[in-house]
C-alpha cells in the first residue's frame, strides 16, 4: 500500500486551521467581555493554539491512516480517522482522472487527484495529496490498466497534439467572453449606489426628470455588460491559460489554468455528446467552441464552459477555435459532419414573437403601476419601443432551431445568444421522450427530446428538437426507437465476435487430410461452440463476462448499476436473448418512448428530471 505525500500533513493543518483560528483569535481579542474577561490576552492565544495543534493531530493520524494501492484490477483506497473506510473502484468504472494543483500546491510540489465514476453525484475518489510525478504516473497507470495493460507493458500509446491555445487565441477567448451571472448583483449595487454617488455629483439634469430616469438606467446597463465583461475576460483567461489538448490512446488529455492548473483525462469511448457552442460574436468573427460530455461529474466545477459546469459532467476540449477547425475535430472524434437541419414549421415565428412581445407587456403593466403608486416618475412606457426588437428576436429563435438524423447520430441546434448544437450517437439515447405543452398544442406542434445518460441531462441539456410539426414529432420518435435498437444490436454483435476471437472460438473447416470420424467430430464440435451464444457465454471467466455487462451498461446509459449482481445477470440474460426479446420490447410504449403531454408551463427546453429517471430505470 501507498502513502500519501508527508507535506500533505502540514499543507492540509494550515488549510484547515487558518481560517478556524483567524476567527477564534477575532473573536477572543475583539469580544472578550463576551467570555466575561476570562480569555484575556493571553487566554486568546492559548486558545488559539490548542485549536492548531488539535487539527495537526488529527491531520497527522490522517495521514497515517490513508492507503491506496493500484491492483490489476481496481484501485483500493482505505481512509478514515475514526470511521474506517474501505473503496475498490474498479478501473472499467473510472470516467476521468483529474489533477489540480493551485499556486501553493505548485510551490511546495503536490497535487490533488480526482477519480470520477460513471454516474457519480460526486468525486469518486480523491487522494489529498501525493506528489505531482506521483499524480501523474497514477493517471498515466489507470489508463494502461483500463486498456487491459501488464506490468511487462513496456511501450505507451503515442501522443498527438490536437489543440494549443496560443496567447492570441486566448486574449480572443477573454474579449468574447461574458460572466452572465453578474448582471443581478451589479444591478443591487447600482440602484443603491447611484442614488448616493447622485447626491455628491452635480448633475446637470433636472431632478426627478424623464430625462435623468433614463439617464440613469442606460449608465446602469452600460454599468452591467462592462463589469459582465471585464469578469468574463479575466475568468476566460485565468481558466484556460495554457490550454493544450491531446490524444493519448484512447483517451483525450487536457491541461490548463494560471492560478489552479488542471490537468484531465476524457475516455473516448465514454462520450456521450458533443456540443458545438457559440454566441452573436463568436458567429461574426467564425469561431467556436466544443464541450465534450461523459457519464461522470466533473470536479472542477467554476461554473465556467469547460470546467464542469458546475458538476455537469462536462469538459471544454476546444475553448475557443475557427468554427471550421471545431467541426473537422467533431468529424474527427465521431465521424459525423455537421449536416441541413430541419427547422420548426414557419408559423412558429409568430408564436416566439408573440411570446416577448407577452414579456414586453407584463413589464409595461409592472412599471405603470409602480409609476401609479410611487412619488417619482417612471418612464412605465420604455418596453413599449422594444416590441419591433420582439420581433426580430423571434425570427432569430425560430431560424436556429432544428434537428437531422444522420446515419449514426441525432444533431439538434438551439439558442441564439448561446447556440448549442448537440451531436449523440444513436446507441449512447437512453429514453426517447415526446411532449407536448398546453401552449404547444394549440400551435399543434410538439418536442422530442433524446435523453443520454450524461449527468447535464439532469439540468435539461439533452438533445432537443423544439416545436416541430406533430406528425413529424411521432415520426422522429418512432425512428430513433428503431435506430437505437439496430445501433445497440449493431454493437451487441461486434462485442459477441470479439469475446469469440478472445477466446479463440471460430467456425473450423474440416480436416480433410485428417481421419474421417476425428474430423466430422471436431467439426461438429466447433460448429456448435461457435453458433451457441450460450455456451460462449459459460465459457468465459467471471471477471470477463463482469467486463462485458459493465460495457453493456455504459453503453446503453445505465451506469448507475452496473456493477451489481442483478443487473449484471440481467445483462447476462439480455445478451443471449435480445433476439428473442425483440418483438415484445418494441411493442411496449412506455419503454421506447411515448407522448407525454405537460399541463405546466410552456418551458418546452427543460426536461422533467423525475420522468427521465423513470424512462432511463424502464430501459
Amino acid at each position: 500500500m501507498t502513502r500519501l505525500s508527508p507535506l500533505s500533513v502540514p499543507y492540509r493543518a494550515v488549510q484547515r486551521s487558518a481560517s478556524i483560528a483567524f476567527a477564534l483569535a477575532f473573536l477572543a481579542f475583539t469580544g472578550g467581555t463576551t467570555f466575561g474577561g476570562f480569555l484575556g490576552g493571553l487566554g486568546a492565544v492559548a486558545l488559539v493554539g490548542v485549536v492548531v495543534v488539535a487539527i495537526a493531530g488529527y491531520e497527522l493520524a490522517y495521514f497515517r491512516r490513508f492507503e491506496y494501492e493500484l491492483t490489476p484490477d481496481t484501485l483500493d483506497i482505505r481512509s478514515g480517522v475514526f470511521s474506517r473506510r474501505n473503496r475498490e473502484i474498479p478501473y472499467r468504472r473510472i470516467q476521468n482522472v483529474d489533477i489540480s494543483r493551485n499556486v501553493a500546491q505548485r510551490l511546495v510540489g503536490i497535487a490533488a487527484v480526482d477519480l470520477e465514476t460513471a454516474g457519480g453525484g460526486e468525486t469518486e475518489g480523491s487522494l489529498r495529496f501525493v506528489s505531482y510525478e506521483e499524480a501523474r504516473r497514477i493517471q498515466s497507470e489507470v489508463a494502461r490498466l483500463k486498456r487491459g495493460g501488464t506490468d511487462g507493458d513496456a511501450s505507451e500509446p503515442e501522443q498527438e497534439l490536437l489543440f494549443e491555445l496560443t496567447p492570441r487565441e486566448l486574449a480572443i477567448v477573454g474579449a468574447l467572453s461574458f460572466d452572465l451571472r453578474l448582471p443581478g448583483l451589479v444591478f443591487v449595487f447600482g440602484s443603491t449606489v447611484f442614488p448616493i454617488v447622485a447626491s455628491y455629483v452635480d448633475v446637470p439634469l433636472p431632478a426627478g426628470s424623464a430625462a435623468a430616469a433614463g439617464v440613469g438606467i442606460v449608465a446602469l446597463v452600460l454599468l452591467v455588460a462592462l463589469v459582465s465583461w471585464a469578469a468574463g475576460f479575466a475568468s476566460a483567461v485565468v481558466n484556460y491559460y495554457g490550454f493544450r489538448l491531446s490524444r493519448v490512446g484512447d483517451e483525450l488529455q487536457y491541461e490548463r489554468g494560471l492560478l489552479q492548473r488542471y490537468n484531465g483525462s476524457i475516455p473516448l469511448d465514454k462520450l456521450q455528446t458533443l456540443t458545438v457552442e457559440d454566441n452573436p460574436l463568436k458567429r461574426r468573427f467564425g469561431y467556436a467552441t466544443l464541450l465534450v460530455e461523459t457519464a461522470g461529474y466533473a470536479p472542477s466545477s467554476d461554473g465556467t464552459n469547460g470546467s464542469g459546469g458546475g458538476g455537469r459532467g462536462s469538459e471544454a476540449a476546444i475553448p475557443l477555435a475557427t468554427r471550421d477547425r471545431v467541426l473537422g475535430l467533431v468529424a474527427d472524434l465521431e465521424g459525423v459532419e455537421l449536416p441541413t437541419f430541419e427547422g420548426p414549421p414557419t408559423r412558429i415565428r409568430r408564436r416566439y414573437a408573440v411570446r416577448y412581445s407577452l414579456v414586453l407587456g407584463v413589464a409595461t403593466l409592472a412599471l405603470y403601476g409602480a409609476d401609479r403608486l410611487l412619488p417619482q416618475e417612471i418612464p412605465w412606457f420604455v418596453p413599449l419601443a422594444l416590441v419591433p426588437v420582439a420581433v426580430v428576436a423571434g425570427a432569430l429563435q425560430w431560424r436556429h432551431r432544428g434537428y437531422a438524423l444522420t446515419e449514426d447520430h441525432i444533431v439538434t441546434r438551439n439558442g441564439f445568444w448561446k447556440r448549442e448544437t448537440r451531436f449523440v450517437p444513436y446507441y449512447r439515447v437512453q429514453t426517447v421522450i415526446e411532449r407536448r405543452t398546453i401552449f404547444q398544442r394549440r400551435w399543434r406542434v410538439s418536442t422530442v427530446t433524446a435523453d443520454t445518460a450524461g449527468s447535464i441531462s439532469l439540468v435539461g441539456g439533452d438533445a432537443t428538437a423544439v416545436d416541430i410539426e406533430v406528425t413529424d414529432a411521432a415520426e422522429l420518435r418512432e425512428t430513433l426507437n428503431d435506430r437505437l435498437r439496430e445501433a445497440l444490436s449493431a454493437r451487441r454483435e461486434a462485442r459477441q465476435q470479439s469475446r469469440q476471437a478472445a477466446l479463440g472460438i471460430r467456425d473450423a473447416e474440416p480436416d480433410r487430410d485428417a481421419d474421417a470420424s476425428d474430423s466430422v467430430a471436431v467439426t461438429d464440435a466447433e460448429a456448435d461452440v461457435s453458433q451457441t451464444p450460450e455456451f460462449v457465454e459459460e465459457a468465459e471467466p467471471a471477471a470477463a463476462g463482469a467486463d462485458a455487462d459493465a460495457e453493456d451498461a455504459a453503453d446503453t446509459g445505465d451506469t448507475d448499476d452496473a456493477d451489481t449482481d442483478d443487473n449484471a445477470d440481467t445483462d447476462d440474460n439480455a445478451d443471449t436473448e435480445d433476439d428473442a426479446d425483440e418483438p415484445a420490447r418494441a411493442d411496449d410504449p412506455f419503454i421506447w418512448g411515448e407522448s407525454v403531454e405537460s399541463e405546466g408551463e410552456d418551458d418546452e427546453d427543460a426536461d422533467d428530471p423525475d420522468e427521465s429517471s423513470d424512462e432511463r430505470d424502464a430501459i
